[in-house]
C-alpha cells in the first residue's frame, strides 16, 4: 500500500513539474517561431522604412510606427479608465459592501469578464460608437476612445477579481489595529489595507493591462482601422489601427513567405516584446515591494 502511494506521489509530482516547465517551454517556442518568421523582415525592408509613419503594404510601405502608437494610445486610455474603476470596485466589494451585495456583485463582475470580445465589439459598433459620435460631435464614432472604453471594460473584471482577493488576504488585525489607534474607515483602507495588498493589486493591474495590449477583435471592430500616427492623448478622438488588429485583418490574405507576411510576424514579435517588458517590469516592482514588506516585518 505504501509503495502504491509513493508511486502515485511520484507521478503527480512529475506531472506538476512538467506543467510548470511547459509554460516556459511554450513561451520560448512561440518566441523562436516569431524570430524565425519575423527576422527576415530586417533583410527585406530597410530599417528606416520599417519604422516610418506610413503603412500601406499594397505599395510596399511598411512603416509600423502608426500601429505601435495606436496600440499604445488605446492601451493607455484603457488603463486610465480601468485602473481607478477596477481598484475602486475591488475596495468597495472587499471593505465596504454588505455581504449580500458582495455575493451578488462579484459573480456579475466575473460574468462580465467572460463575455466574448467579439460581442463587446459588436455592442460597441451598434451602441457606443454612435453615442460618442453624437455626444462629442465627431465625424465618426470609430475612434481610439471607443476602443479604450471597451478595453477598459474588458480589463476591469480582471483587476477587480484579483485586487479583491489581495485585499481579502490582508489580516483583519491590521484593520483592527488602525481603527484602535483612531484612524477612520477611509484612512484604514487608504493607508493600511491598500498598501498591505499592494503587490496583489499591482499584479491585477499588470494582468488587466496585459489583456488590453493583446486584445484583437474589439479594437479591430471599433477603432476605425486607420493607420495614422498618434502623437498625443488628444488623438483619442481620431481613428487608429493597432498591431493586433493589423495582424488579424491581413494575415489571412498575404502570400506565405512574402515581405508582407514577414512584416506581420515582425509586428507580432514587437508586440510580444512589449508585453514581455510590461510583465517583467511589473513583476520586478511586485518583487521589490514584497522584499520591502519582509524587511519591515522583520
Amino acid at each position: 500500500m505504501q509503495k502504491d502511494l509513493n508511486w502515485q506521489e511520484y507521478v503527480i509530482t512529475r506531472l506538476i513539474k512538467f506543467s510548470g516547465y511547459s509554460a516556459v517551454i511554450f513561451v520560448v517556442m512561440i518566441f523562436f517561431f516569431l524570430l524565425k518568421e519575423g527576422l527576415p523582415t530586417l533583410s527585406e525592408v530597410p530599417l528606416g522604412d520599417l519604422f516610418a509613419t506610413r503603412w500601406y503594404p499594397i505599395e510596399s510601405y511598411y512603416g509600423i510606427l502608426p500601429l505601435i502608437s495606436g496600440s499604445i494610445l488605446v492601451t493607455i486610455g484603457a488603463a486610465i479608465i480601468a485602473v481607478p474603476f477596477g481598484v475602486g470596485v475591488a475596495i468597495y466589494l472587499s471593505e465596504i459592501a454588505p455581504r449580500w451585495v458582495r455575493d451578488m456583485l462579484k459573480p456579475l463582475v466575473e460574468l462580465l469578464g467572460g463575455l466574448p470580445s467579439v460581442v463587446l465589439g459588436f455592442l460597441g459598433m451598434l451602441i457606443l460608437s454612435p453615442a460618442l459620435r453624437v455626444i462629442l460631435n465627431l465625424p465618426t464614432g470609430l475612434t481610439a476612445l471607443t476602443g479604450a472604453l471597451l478595453l477598459g471594460g474588458i480589463a476591469i473584471p480582471t483587476i477587480v477579481s484579483i485586487s479583491e482577493d489581495a485585499l481579502d488576504a490582508v489580516p483583519k488585525s491590521y484593520r483592527d489595529a488602525a481603527l484602535a489607534l483612531g484612524a477612520t474607515r477611509w484612512q484604514t483602507i487608504w493607508k493600511v489595507t491598500l498598501p498591505a495588498a499592494r503587490s496583489g493589486v499591482l499584479t491585477a493591474v499588470m494582468l488587466g493591462v496585459g489583456r488590453s495590449i493583446g486584445e484583437t477583435m474589439t479594437v479591430m471592430m471599433v477603432t476605425g482601422n486607420a493607420p495614422i500616427l498618434a502623437n498625443s492623448l488628444t488623438d483619442l478622438l481620431s481613428p487608429v489601427r493597432t498591431m493586433t488588429a493589423t495582424i488579424a485583418a491581413e494575415m489571412g490574405e498575404v502570400a506565405n513567405g512574402s515581405t508582407h507576411y514577414h512584416v506581420l510576424f515582425f509586428i507580432g514579435l514587437v508586440l510580444f516584446l512589449i508585453s514581455l517588458i510590461v510583465n517583467v517590469t511589473a513583476s520586478a516592482v511586485v518583487f521589490r515591494q514584497r522584499k520591502k514588506a519582509e524587511r519591515v516585518l522583520s
